[in-house]
């Protein structure tokens, strides 16, 4: 049977996590869990590795990207909160603000950071081409072509921005695609879970 890590994967990554954080990525699964009941924001199969698969997954993205205190960072296309709401438990200096155009997530989304009581992340439902404003910093998680994001994302980035995309897979014809330097960065260099053998983080500056 397969075995599936518990929130102490998190403390294994991350070990400076005060009670309040260790109490927020804790109560996470079974926020979800309820929600899963009624909204279907997760595949039931990932929900049973919700830790390494989810919160895990996103919180790769502060392996290989400081959050600084104060930044403004868009998560474009968030789905059911990932890689946002982790990333907002996490740094809980700096502001978070989560987008999707599909309703229901949306709900799920903002119901999960009120009930965590997370001061420094928001939500919206709004298509990606369509927001307006200017980030630090632009986060998604397997939302769509390489290409396409970056025409979405060019317009959202403050002077010095980046784009910092979760993949899977082989990725090189999608890298090909654009005219931008993109630099590729193993998970597996972070995590040793075999989960993460195939996942990468994408940077690309604004």
């Amino acid at each position: 049977m397969e075995f599936n890590p518990g929130p102490e994967i998190i403390s294994r990554y991350f070990h400076h996590l005060t009670l309040q954080q260790q109490h927020q990525f804790a109560s996470l699964a079974a926020h979800y869990g309820y929600w899963n009941e009624r909204i279907n924001v997760i595949s039931r199969k990932d929900l049973a590795g919700f830790y390494q698969n989810h919160v895990l997954h996103s919180l790769g993205l502060a392996k290989v990207q400081p959050f600084e205190p104060g930044q403004q960072v868009l998560d474009l296309g968030t789905g059911g909160g990932f890689p946002g709401i982790p990333l907002a438990i996490l740094f809980p200096e700096t502001r978070f603000h989560l987008i999707d155009s599909i309703g229901k997530k949306i709900r799920v989304v903002q119901e999960v950071i009120d009930v965590l009581g997370l001061q420094n992340a928001s939500s919206r439902q709004i298509r990606a081409e369509e927001h307006q404003g200017k980030y630090n910093l632009v986060v998604c998680r397997a939302v769509t072509r390489l290409n396409t994001l970056i025409k979405w994302t060019r317009p959202l980035l403050s002077p010095g921005g980046q784009l910092l995309c979760l993949k899977g897979g082989n990725l090189d014809r999608e890298i090909a695609e654009v005219q931008v330097p993109v630099e590729k960065i193993a998970l597996s260099e972070c995590f040793i879970e075999p989960f993460f053998e195939t996942k990468k983080v994408l940077v690309i500056k604004g």
